[in-house]
């Protein structure tokens, strides 16, 4: 009986853990719409800094390879690649 017990206290208290989380991370979405919204308010573009902040995440070197190939695509694209 102590191991069912003691189970049953252990995926109760798991669930309920995540529970708190998941409470916490929508407090926080909440706190990050209110900043781009304050953003947009101030004149900035909202779009474009959820993509800096994208940018800023990302680790160096993927960043300009991705970069590089972008430039690389446009101007294959755009007819100016030799």
């Amino acid at each position: 009986m102590t191991k069912t017990n003691f189970a049953k206290d252990q995926l109760k208290s798991l669930v309920e853990r995540v529970e708190r989380l998941e409470v916490e991370k929508r407090a926080l979405t909440d706190d990050i719409k209110e900043i781009y919204v304050e953003a947009k308010g101030n004149g900035f573009d909202a779009k474009i800094i959820r993509q800096v902040v994208r940018i800023r995440k990302m680790d160096p070197v993927q960043r300009q390879v991705d970069e590089e190939l972008t430039d690389l695509y446009l101007s294959v694209v755009n007819g100016s690649y030799p």
